[in-house]
């Protein structure tokens, strides 16, 4: 079985979609539209823009996502038995399985996007990429926390794992981690505390666009972020696309259920090749590629 898993924030580069647009008059009609859906041409951005105007969370995620779903949708017998993204990359499954329309797809994403980026502005904070270092004992260290928000973000695969939370929380974490015989801890250039209790505030805001939005009934299920199983019901997937925010990214048991249920080959739809490295790290028998 196929599954195509499509990457989140940080995966995105200058020049990103560049040669997609121009040599296939499908994806660039596909990028027209989402320049006049935002309202400014990201297309400007991704194709010359510099790192740091790429970097800015507003950008960076209808970008990633734009990316991605111009891939699935431009790739011939595009088919997927199951479909995974890493945060952000979870609307672009969504849409290359059918359950959210592009268009919608990239609104909420944009939404989305201003959202964290405004609740970063009220509680600034950020992450920390914690490796070699067993999940349990992560979990562990975040727990010990009263005053200070720290909990664990992203399971990435087995040995990395990203915490999130308060400035003067990770700092300490990180120090707590290292003794505890981390190999390493090392603070993340983010905007915030994404996927903690302090992205609430955008949480909020994007639970009223979702619910406003219409969702169809996927062609495969989707394997989410918050649940980590085969999700096909509307309902739920809406619920755990809320949820999703505040919650831990669970990507190394999202693709341990994949493997799980059948998936052999995983194809990674989106900029760069992060996703395939952390497959391979999770089950190293898998079969990976990109578009």
């Amino acid at each position: 079985m196929k599954a195509f898993v499509f990457p989140g924030q940080g995966a995105q580069f200058p020049g990103m979609g560049k040669s997609l647009y121009e040599s296939n008059p499908e994806a660039k009609a596909l990028f027209e539209k989402a320049n006049e859906i935002l309202g400014f041409r990201i297309t400007d951005i991704m194709f010359d823009g510099t790192e740091e105007e790429l970097k800015q969370t507003k950008v960076t995620q209808p970008a990633i996502f734009l990316h991605s779903v111009v891939l699935a949708k431009t790739t011939p017998d595009f088919a997927p038995d199951m479909v995974a993204g890493h945060s952000l990359g979870e609307f672009s499954a969504l849409v290359a399985n059918g359950t959210l329309a592009f268009e919608d797809g990239l609104k909420l994403v944009y939404q989305r996007a201003l959202a964290m980026q405004e609740a970063c502005e009220i509680n600034p904070s950020t992450m920390a990429a914690i490796l070699g270092l067993a999940d349990e004992k992560v979990e562990e260290i975040c727990a010990e926390f009263t005053d200070e928000i720290v909990v664990p973000a992203n399971y990435n695969c087995p040995g990395q794992l990203v915490i999130s939370g308060s400035n003067k929380g990770i700092e300490i974490a990180c120090e707590k981690m290292k003794a505890a015989g981390a190999k390493r801890a090392l603070p993340l250039p983010v905007g915030g505390a994404f996927h903690s209790p302090l992205m609430e505030p955008a949480r909020e805001k994007l639970q009223k666009a979702i619910e406003a939005t219409h969702f169809s009934n996927p062609i495969c299920p989707v394997y989410q972020n918050v649940s980590t199983t085969a999700v096909s019901d509307v309902a739920e997937i809406k619920k755990n696309l809320i949820a999703q925010l505040t919650a831990p990214v669970k990507w190394t048991q999202s693709v341990q259920n994949m493997v799980k249920d059948g998936a052999i080959q995983f194809v990674e739809c989106g900029p760069g090749k992060v996703l395939q490295g952390l497959v391979k790290k999770i089950h190293s028998e898998a079969e990976v590629s990109g578009l």
